[in-house]
């Protein structure tokens, strides 16, 4: 036989539900408990539920969140939203500053870039400029000394100054009467023999010929000064252009001499 099963109005009201604090949601769990109590009593013929007066509570449950274990809130007392009033304030965490101190940092900060700006420039200068600069072997060849006194009468020698071929010619006297029989105004490139010599006996030119840069052959060609295979170019013996399709005489390099030692450059 079936035992009568009473609940009281203690255990109903140990019964918490965490619902939201509305009407709708407090009067919908009423139903839901309602409804099983009911289809209880309906399978269980034979038992005797009695439910005390206290039960009619049910339809009343009030959520009591604050005696379950729920995270706590907090809340502000500045508005966040559109429209607000009240904003919050950074006060205690900032620093005091007066327009002196402001100004100083924008100044520092000014010339500070300043530097690095002007330092980078100057660096980047350098090194365009060391780029374009000779290299150390160029400027070893800068100048160059020719012992005359290993250059015989009527000979020729090539000498190798800043990579260009030099062509040193000890002239005979009758070398140097004939570059002075030329009638100067029938030359391509008019110029008077004593004007391309510091000394007579002593010619020195460099040895790329004016048409295309090619190198002549010293004592050869029509003049017995130099010759250019290439395209038919002939110089007498003050490098001045006689024939063929350069147009300009054999350039004269700088040069000093001293005693028996010339300097080239």
């Amino acid at each position: 036989m079936a035992l009568p099963v009473k609940i009281s109005a203690s255990v109903i009201n140990r019964t918490f539900f965490s619902t939201p604090n509305t009407t709708a949601a407090v009067k919908a769990v009423g139903a839901t408990a309602a409804a099983k109590f009911t289809t209880h009593k309906s399978a269980s013929k034979s038992s005797a539920v009695s439910i005390t007066s206290a039960s009619r509570t049910i339809t009343n449950f009030t959520s009591s969140p604050k005696n379950i274990g729920y995270q706590q809130r907090f809340s502000s007392g500045f508005a966040a939203g559109p429209g607000s009033e009240k904003v919050p304030s950074f006060g205690d965490y900032t620093k005091e500053r007066t327009n002196d101190s402001s100004r100083a940092f924008t100044y520092f900060m000014l010339g500070a870039s300043g530097t690095v700006v002007a330092a980078t420039a100057q660096s980047a200068v350098h090194g365009f400029l060391m780029n374009m600069s000779a290299s150390a072997d160029v400027l070893a060849m800068a100048k160059v000394e020719v012992d005359l006194n290993n250059i015989p009468l009527g000979k020729t020698v090539t000498i190798k100054w800043r990579g260009k071929p030099v062509f040193v010619k000890h002239r005979t006297q009758e070398e140097i009467d004939e570059a002075n029989s030329v009638t100067i105004k029938s030359l391509p490139d008019p110029q008077v023999d004593a004007d391309r010599t510091q000394t007579p006996e002593w010619l020195v030119v460099v040895g790329i010929c004016t048409h295309l840069g090619c190198v002549p052959i010293s004592d050869s060609g029509d003049f017995g000064g130099w010759y250019c295979p290439c395209h038919g170019s002939h110089y007498d013996v003050s490098g001045r252009i006689r024939k063929g399709p350069a147009p300009l005489n054999l350039e004269v390099p700088e040069y000093t001499i001293d005693g028996s030692t010339m300097v080239i450059g």
